[in-house]
């Protein structure tokens, strides 16, 4: 056998490798048109390459790709090198300091190896897409690592916490999950100082460090949810209920989570819970879906509601017909 069918097949047994957790020799050899010694040569073949092949004997073992001390090559099929790009060119306006530049160079390399057709295709998708997020606030790399690791090890973390008025606190936390909501980035943790459940703000976390304190796991809401509720409902004056006769999931494509949560109806009417500092802007944006209404609450809202069509109505002027057969002015 030839040396280039030899690296054509150890390529082969390399994409296997990559596609799922384990393969047996036999079915490895299966896939290849070989023999079990050959896969066997073929995986010293990876391993002196520096991919980390692990074998596990014995009935139900066989070989999987571990983790090794670097990253080496990897290979991707059309689509996964497709999507890939894709969400490289995307990641390079993220919120993580310091990722678009390492998310740019990492589509370099990848631009260098995809052949001209996929990179066509790149090209075309990007070109024909633009993005309609507004910009985020940047997150040091640093500070995702250690609160992440908080998480996973359950230790507490201090850190100077800024308020909305600007005033600086000493907090001591019990981290749970981090949430990103395409802007900003937020922990939700136990505030050991006010015992209760709180949100907080990445980008106004200082001097954050996590200390060798573990703490017993907790009990806790589902950290989308509870971050969900305090960023969209919490801050604000007015707590807007609103039923709209449309699904559910056709409001939730309209209405960005960090901006409201929608709740599951009947009868093809949903519920959407809205907070804002003005009744008139809660109206007019809830007027603004094009969905049948009823306010539920507060009363303020009904009142800007009927403002609203006030205004429209004088917006709209009067009927042509009264128009046409108004007489001169005097």
């Amino acid at each position: 056998m030839t040396v280039e069918a030899t690296t054509e097949r150890v390529l082969r047994l390399l994409a296997l490798l990559q596609r799922r957790p384990s393969w047996t020799a036999t079915e490895l050899a299966t896939e290849l048109g070989v023999t079990d010694r050959s896969v066997r040569r073929d995986v010293e073949r990876l391993r002196a390459l520096g991919y980390p092949v692990q074998a596990t004997p014995g009935v139900g073992g066989g070989y999987q790709l571990g983790s090794g001390t670097r990253m080496p090559p990897l290979l991707l099929d059309d689509d996964e090198a497709i999507a890939t790009a894709v969400s490289l060119r995307l990641a390079a306006g993220g919120t993580v300091a310091g990722a678009g530049e390492a998310a740019l160079r990492a589509l370099a390399k990848l631009d260098q190896m995809m052949p001209r057709r996929l990179g066509a295709e790149v090209r075309a998708v990007h070109g024909a897409t633009a993005t309609l997020v507004g910009p985020g606030v940047e997150i040091d790399a640093e500070l995702l690592v250690t609160l992440a690791r908080a998480c996973r090890d359950a230790v507490r973390v201090r850190f100077r916490y800024a308020t909305r008025d600007g005033d600086q606190a000493e907090r001591t936390v019990e981290p749970v999950r981090m949430v990103a909501t395409g802007r900003r980035w937020y922990l939700m943790a136990w505030d050991v100082d006010r015992d209760d459940w709180r949100t907080f703000r990445l980008d106004r976390m200082r001097e954050v460090v996590a200390t060798t304190w573990r703490f017993p796991p907790r009990e806790h809401p589902d950290p989308v949810a509870y971050v969900q509720t305090s960023v969209a409902e919490s801050p604000y004056r007015h707590l807007a209920r609103v039923r709209l006769r449309a699904p559910a999931r056709r409001v939730r494509e309209l209405v960005p989570p960090q901006v409201g949560r929608v709740e599951d109806g009947h009868d093809g009417w949903c519920v959407l819970v809205v907070g804002g500092q003005d009744p008139d802007w809660i109206a007019m944006h809830v007027a603004h879906l094009g969905f049948e209404a009823e306010v539920l609450e507060p009363p303020e809202l009904r009142q800007a509601a009927a403002r609203l069509a006030g205004h429209l109505a004088a917006m709209a002027g009067p009927p042509d017909n009264e128009m046409n057969h108004a007489g001169p002015a005097p």
